[in-house]
């Protein structure tokens, strides 16, 4: 049985209404789990935003590497999102990425605080992520309309800072600057989850990272996040060029986190290559193991199943972020619901489309499954006792 995490004792200037339910392994509402559910089949229930191009990095692994510019572009009217955000039948999330959403102080101010505030007067639950290296004032002015500030961490020191995080910028980046971006990171991510946000730390199990994840760990736990949040790496965007490191490796990974990890602090997996369909005993067990340890769930992709990708630039609809699918439709001239209908129907998400009511399991997303499992078809495997 799953627990929530417990909150700050004291009055928390950036916690939820108190009359909302609280985030915790027991209630995510960003996993598509939820929905099938509740409705029988995937329906739309989460909305990711665009809301910028511009980034102050150019982490290695990034996976909208390439999409980044040097200059933005004009938003479309927010009057615009907001209809096709009301028209949307079961919408319970709202997230915003970027780029690094808060770059621009217009960006905060124009796009971030009018959609965070439509958010909490409907009810619906935010995630925001950033990078958190601007000024804590910055963050000040949103922090009391979200839920989740996300952030990357896949770091021991100020040196992998640098390192990672600036290894595509083409140009000389001092590492003394870099440095003092890397403490107010983990200066900003304290003060919010101090403040009652729920700072989530997301870390990639890679090449650099998945014989160090426990330092990586023990580092978020000391910034005070209350959620870790582990996903594989695979190739995409900037990182397809990268080293890859096999299943064997990220199953180690994962089971020298769960062997070390802090207890009362959320340990959220997502897009890991195990199934309990799986043939391979070892991959059984570590994710038997993940079912029933405490404050630890794997969340089901959300991409092309209960969720999409609108570009506040363009107008176009993604179904998923980091496979290499075009544009499902336009704001501008569809409705998001319409969007979400036709790719339900595709064969790309039919091929996907499975559900375990026993494992809880929704299966692989495309990446996963062009990666391992090109010859599998989910939908006719069922968990291993």
């Amino acid at each position: 049985m799953q627990q929530a995490l417990s909150r700050p004792a004291k009055a928390a200037p950036f916690a939820a209404p108190s009359d909302w339910p609280v985030l915790s392994p027991a209630y995510d509402p960003w996993d598509p789990i939820r929905s099938l559910q509740r409705y029988g089949r995937h329906e739309l229930t989460s909305v990711e935003l665009t809301v910028t191009h511009l980034c102050n990095m150019r982490c290695e692994h990034c996976a909208v590497g390439d999409s980044l510019t040097m200059s933005e572009a004009p938003h479309l009217p927010l009057d615009l999102l907001f209809r096709r955000l009301d028209e949307v039948r079961h919408l319970e999330t709202i997230s915003m990425t970027g780029g690094e959403p808060t770059f621009r102080l217009e960006t905060v101010k124009n796009v971030l605080l009018p959609v965070l505030k439509y958010a909490r007067e409907r009810g619906i639950r935010t995630q925001l992520n950033s990078n958190v290296t601007m000024d804590f004032e910055r963050y000040e002015l949103i922090a009391s309309d979200l839920d989740v500030m996300h952030i990357s961490f896949n770091y021991t020191q100020a040196e992998d800072f640098h390192r990672v995080g600036f290894a595509r910028t083409g140009r000389n980046v001092r590492p003394e600057a870099t440095s003092k971006l890397y403490e107010r990171m983990i200066d900003n991510a304290r003060r919010l989850s101090e403040g009652g946000l729920l700072v989530s730390a997301e870390s990639m199990i890679n090449y650099r990272t998945h014989e160090s994840i426990a330092d990586i760990h023990r580092l978020i736990v000391e910034m005070g996040c209350w959620r870790h949040e582990v996903h594989p790496m695979y190739p995409s965007s900037f990182a397809s060029s990268l080293p890859a490191i096999s299943r064997q490796q990220m199953l180690e990974a994962v089971r020298t986190l769960l062997d070390v990890r802090h207890p009362d602090v959320w340990m959220l997996f997502g897009t890991l290559p195990f199934f309990a369909c799986s043939e391979n005993e070892e991959e059984r067990g570590i994710v038997a193991r993940l079912r029933e340890e405490t404050n630890v769930t794997v969340r089901n992709d959300p991409d092309g199943r209960n969720r999409v990708n609108v570009n506040l630039f363009s107008g176009d609809v993604y179904v998923t972020d980091f496979a290499s699918v075009p544009p499902f439709g336009n704001i501008r001239s569809e409705k998001l619901d319409d969007v979400f209908a036709k790719w339900r129907e595709h064969p790309m998400q039919q091929a996907i489309n499975c559900h375990c009511p026993a494992a809880g399991c929704c299966g692989p997303n495309l990446l996963v499954q062009d990666m391992y499992y090109r010859d599998v078809d989910f939908t006719t495997r069922r968990a291993i006792p």
